[in-house]
């Protein structure tokens, strides 16, 4: 369970939250309401790599999902198309 600090007493020991966050994160509170957290350097390091790997660009993930499907010779089958009816269109063409 990580320690809970209220953001005096966590400037006030700076210092020891730091040397507490080693072990476990340090919780800092604003009125009970967690505002902060002091984690230690790996546990950060960690969420950095998870939170750029989660939020590459669209247009990679689909440049990757191309050349898995080239790899595995994957063709999307599409459906036949058919004309659907479209009521803006007509609501448009009857509005003149």
């Amino acid at each position: 369970m990580s320690q809970q600090w209220k953001v005096a007493e966590a400037k006030e020991q700076f210092s020891s939250v730091v040397r507490q966050a080693e072990d476990e994160p340090q919780e800092i509170l604003n009125r009970d309401r967690l505002v902060a957290a002091v984690i230690d350097a790996e546990s950060y390091r960690a969420f950095e790599e998870w939170r750029q790997a989660r939020s590459s660009p669209l247009s990679e993930t689909f440049a990757e999902l191309r050349r898995i499907g080239a790899e595995e010779r994957y063709t999307l089958p599409a459906a036949r198309r058919r004309n659907r009816a479209n009521p803006f269109a007509r609501a448009l063409s009857s509005a003149r």
